[in-house]
């Protein structure tokens, strides 16, 4: 299981917020599409950096067509030398039409089209077949030798989908190299409820789970005082509480009995009482969805609850942490997987 990171900085940083990931031993490295674009830091991560892995986690798919994607990701798979992930999500509906004023329906059949219209494209520009892609929501048919970027020694990038329902998570075994688990998932619900339906994807083409990838966020609080673990649960809860506002979540809610919180928490996200809603996260809630640890034992709880379960791991604090807390994580996760 490798460890990742997020890289959170300022785009100006990022170059240097990499290459201190990458010198601390980190496996990889993820940007995230909230109030900055994901593939710019990326750019300069991949400069500056030689061994780690670099990737969108995520980039809102339904935000752009598969041939503005399919140019980003190849220019970053280039520039990485062959180390770029492109991590897609679908985002939710009110994003999708009112954000980025694009259209919506059907997300895990479009997601599913637009991975493989991504993979027509790339096959065209790595192999010079012809472009000829014709789709439900995606067409693609013109691709002429001026507009061609040519093949890459290294290949196509890799392609995750996060997924929290049952049709994407399905969609993910079937057409991608690997899934993103969404942060607001359990363990529980991961073992009982993604993973099986991850194996029916995979089934469904007859492809093998040693060669795809899964990758889980673990909302982690932790602290080397009890002011920062105060701090750290405080900023854990209320991450908790906005994802459980989303009525997409729910199901992961209604497998631990706790459905009934989440109208609670969307009335008053519609109130704007933003600040509130983390005070209805109990620590039965809490713990299920976060590890809540000092430094030096969050590494033995991620072994222990996903050992064996994902292939990637990420550190996932909602909050503002000293750096050398999670250095003490890092180094205690490599130590546990060493004698492993």
């Amino acid at each position: 299981m490798k460890l990742d990171t997020t890289l959170d900085g300022p785009l100006r940083q990022a170059g240097d917020e990499a290459a201190h990931a990458e010198q601390d031993g980190y496996d990889g490295i993820w940007t995230t599409e909230i109030a900055h674009e994901p593939f710019f830091p990326l750019l300069l991560a991949a400069d500056r950096t030689e061994t780690i892995s670099v990737g969108t986690g995520i980039a809102v798919a339904f935000a752009r067509n598969p041939m503005t994607t399919a140019y980003a990701a190849w220019d970053l798979q280039a520039q990485s030398g062959g180390r770029f992930l492109l991590g897609l999500g679908s985002q939710i509906k009110p994003h999708v039409e009112r954000r980025f004023s694009m259209p919506w329906g059907q997300p895990a059949a479009r997601m599913k089209e637009y991975v493989s219209a991504l993979q027509a494209i790339w096959a065209s520009w790595q192999h010079g077949s012809r472009l000829d892609f014709s789709g439900d929501f995606y067409t693609h048919t013109l691709m002429t030798p001026f507009f061609d970027p040519g093949p890459l020694e290294s290949g196509a990038p890799a392609v995750l989908i996060a997924a929290v329902g049952d049709g994407m998570t399905r969609v993910a075994g079937e057409v991608a190299d690997g899934m993103l688990v969404h942060g607001f998932t359990t363990e529980r619900y991961l073992r009982e409820v993604t993973l099986p339906l991850l194996e029916e994807g995979l089934r469904s083409r007859k492809r093998d789970r040693e060669t795809f990838s899964v990758t889980y966020p673990a909302l982690v609080a932790t602290g080397h005082t009890e002011e920062q673990l105060a701090v750290a649960v405080a900023g854990t809860r209320k991450q908790i509480a906005f994802y459980g506002s989303t009525p997409a979540y729910r199901a992961t809610l209604d497998l631990h009995g706790w459905g009934d919180l989440q109208p609670e928490l969307h009335a008053l996200s519609k109130q704007d009482r933003w600040d509130e809603m983390g005070g209805l996260i109990d620590d039965d809630v809490l713990h299920a969805f976060a590890i809540v640890a000092a430094p030096d034992e969050v590494a033995t709880i991620m072994h222990k609850r996903f050992d064996g379960v994902v292939d990637r791991i990420r550190l996932y604090q909602p909050y503002d942490s000293p750096a050398e807390v999670a250095q003490q994580v890092l180094a205690t996760f490599h130590e546990q997987a060493g004698v492993r």
